[in-house]
This record gives structure tokens, sequence and C-alpha cells, in this order.
């Protein structure tokens, strides 16, 4: 597993706002869109390209574009919607599954209670799109479904990453084609499985405490 840091000044200063206890949660959705065009940016440079001839108004060239089988969009319900829009922005062509997953706030180990994805996903390229790699349960658990259904090359894309969650990830997905794309490495995590330094809880900022 290869795990992407992304450090750019624009990444560390939208990550500043969103850390900051005082930004309302438009701010927040607002900010966190714009963060993941940015980490999409970077997650996407390995994207698969075929060549392709054109005729522009001047001259016959040679461009690319994305291949086939498209890209697959995979947000996390339901923090995960919350980085969709800035994620298909970038790739706009992309198709978009969805899964819905909840934490054991006692076991901290993650199920799934919802998934509408293709059956088959072999030879896809996929992006899973949680802002928080806390524990890393709920992304081992995702990137499995998505191996079995024979997606070959898994991209996760985090706003924030605990060590102990990359770490797990490490472990228990060792030898599968899996990255990890976050703006920060944060210091660890607490007895109640949050992000420390962090930003809190990434739903409850993103859409309120409804529910």
């Amino acid at each position: 597993m290869r795990t992407h840091v992304v450090d750019h000044p624009l990444v560390a200063h939208k990550l500043t706002t969103l850390r900051d206890e005082r930004t309302d949660s438009p701010t927040f959705r607002r900010l966190a869109d714009e963060l993941v065009t940015l980490l999409a940016y970077e997650a996407t440079r390995d994207v698969r390209t075929e060549l392709v001839d054109i005729t522009t108004p001047v001259a016959a060239t040679t461009g690319v574009r994305l291949s086939h089988p498209k890209p697959l969009v995979v947000p996390i319900i339901r923090a995960g919607l919350g980085m969709l829009d800035g994620m298909v922005r970038l790739l706009p062509t992309a198709e978009v599954g969805f899964l819905g997953m909840v934490r054991d706030e006692e076991t901290l180990q993650a199920a799934t209670y919802a998934s509408r994805m293709p059956e088959d996903l072999s030879g896809r390229q996929v992006y899973v799109l949680d802002p928080m790699l806390a524990t890393g349960g709920t992304l081992v658990a995702a990137i499995r479904d998505l191996i079995e259904r024979g997606a070959d090359d898994v991209t996760a894309i985090c706003l924030l990453a605990a060590p102990e969650g990359v770490e797990l990830m490490e472990r228990e997905l060792a030898g599968a084609p899996v990255t990890v794309v976050t703006a920060a490495l944060d210091e660890r995590l607490n007895e109640l499985g949050y992000i420390v330094p962090g930003l809190g809880d990434a739903g409850d900022r993103l859409y309120g405490t409804a529910g």
C-alpha cells in the first residue's frame, strides 16, 4: 500500500480552516469540496488513458482520453457524500457507486448497511471517498468489498489520516493494489477513536447532528 500526503500550501490553508471549531457547516462544506478537488488532482495522476486521434481547427493531432472501463467513484455514506461533488467536478465522466457503512462506537468495527455498485468491477480503477481515515476499519471493509468484485486499482481519498488507521490498512490489505491520498497524517487517535488534532466528526460538521 502506498500513502501520499499532499504537500501544498493551498491544501494546508483550507485544511486549517476545516479544523477550526468556529467554522460553520456551510463554510465547512464549501472548503471540503474545494479541498477534495485538490486531492483528486493528485489522486488521478495515474488514471488510465488511451490515445485518440482528433482534428483541431488548425490540424490533425493525437491526444488522450480516459480509457474504458470508466473509473468508479465510491463515496462512503454519509460523510463521503460531502466529497462527491469535488471529485466528479474533476472526473465528470466517472461512474458513481455508493456504500453505506456504520461504525460501532464500542467495538469500532464497520458494517455495511447499503450498497449500490456494479457486481463486476474487473479492470476498474476505483476512488473511495471517506473524510477520515481513523481506525481504518471502515476503509478496510470497503476496499475488500471492491477487490472481491474485481477492482484492480483502488485509491482512498481522505481529508485526514491517523497513523493507526494507516498501519491497519497496510497490515490488512498487504499486497493489495491500494493507495491512500490525504491532506495530512495527524498525530494519533484518542480513546474514543477520533483523530487528534483532527477536525471532529466530519459528518456532523458537514450536515449537522440530525439523526
